[in-house]
């Protein structure tokens, strides 16, 4: 099989590189050439910018595809061209939405591919849930072999907490000093959290099944954890104590617009505030065997040693202590 990744190197697309590489996938990854390729020295690294189409038309001239899977798009006009770049270039075209289109808050509990698309706090969702229209719009009129995979919070390279750090260092490092973390509501609603290396193998599996264009899938882990429950195995993992304030969504989201944090509402209330339980019948009936083996508590750790092995990974952003240090200040005024 002969698949060609736009990203390929970042938190979700690497282990998807990687597996493909053991599998024995022809794999072509398309950069801008900014990250280490590190192990992916297997792969074929193709050096342009996907969003100057008539460059990367002429590096990819004279190449067909049984998979593309774009990692990296987020609106409706780079659907567009996607559609003009790859509908003559392969047999199938995944596109990476985002389990957060998913209705918020759900009118029911429990989340399957049928869930309404629906987000009226997060402009980002909303332009995925735009890419997905488009996409189902060509595969119905233009016969456009799309695939939708819908990840959720997943992470291996990153720091996946609700308020505090996402690509940077900053929580770890806060927790390490003994200072305050924010947990948004009483910390008690239920969320899903899924490693990079368990997503990939329901992913893989979804690449050249032809079965699978036309249709949309979420793939995430089976493990339901509160936002507690979160924390305490992240400060487990950085051996610290957990020094955590509860403090109400509506508070926090109010605080953060104050100072010009407003991707806050739409990370809270369009996300991570609601409860996200996820029903994986489909992807496991569409890839026999698909288990996410991995839990929190160990995943996380080996997120920070991660961090901890290469200091050159660890970066502070200052904007995320100072939105924490401005809610918390607030808060107990």
């Amino acid at each position: 099989m002969k698949a060609l990744f736009i990203g390929g190197t970042g938190n979700i697309s690497r282990a998807c590189s990687e597996l493909s590489i053991t599998r024995g996938i022809d794999l072509t990854i398309l950069s801008r050439g900014q990250r280490s390729p590190g192990n992916l020295s297997e792969a074929r690294f193709i050096t342009a910018d996907i969003n100057k189409p008539r460059e990367v038309k002429a590096k990819l001239k004279g190449e067909h595809f049984d998979v593309v899977v774009n990692y990296i798009a987020f609106t409706p006009a780079e659907i567009e061209r996607d559609i003009q770049l790859f509908s003559d270039k392969c047999n199938q075209y995944i596109f990476i939405s985002s389990a957060s289109a998913y209705q918020k808050p759900p009118s029911h509990p429990i989340i399957t591919e049928s869930t309404p698309l629906v987000n009226p706090y997060w402009d980002y969702s909303r332009d995925k849930i735009a890419c997905e229209d488009l996409l189902m719009k060509a595969h119905r009129e233009k016969g456009f072999p799309a695939t939708i995979v819908r990840p959720s919070h997943t992470y291996e390279t990153v720091i996946p907490v609700a308020i505090g750090s996402w690509e940077d260092f900053t929580i770890v490092d806060r927790m390490r000093k003994g200072g305050t973390v924010i947990i948004h509501g009483d910390g008690t609603s239920l969320w899903t959290i899924t490693h990079s290396h368990d997503f990939a193998k329901g992913f893989v599996g979804l690449m050249g099944n032809m079965q699978s264009i036309g249709h949309s899938f979420h793939i995430t882990s089976d493990e339901l954890l509160n936002w507690n429950q979160i924390y305490q195995a992240l400060a487990d993992a950085v051996g610290a104590e957990l020094n955590a304030v509860h403090i109400a969504t509506d508070f926090i989201c109010n605080e953060a617009d104050k100072i010009g944090q407003h991707w806050m509402r739409g990370n809270l209330l369009g996300d991570k505030a609601n409860s996200a339980i996820f029903d994986n019948t489909k992807i496991k009936r569409f890839v026999p065997g698909y288990v996410a083996t991995i839990p929190f508590r160990e995943g996380i750790k080996h997120t920070v040693d991660w961090f901890d092995a290469h200091p050159e990974r660890i970066r502070i952003d200052e904007g995320n202590n100072v939105l924490m240090d401005a809610i918390l200040a607030a808060y107990s005024s």
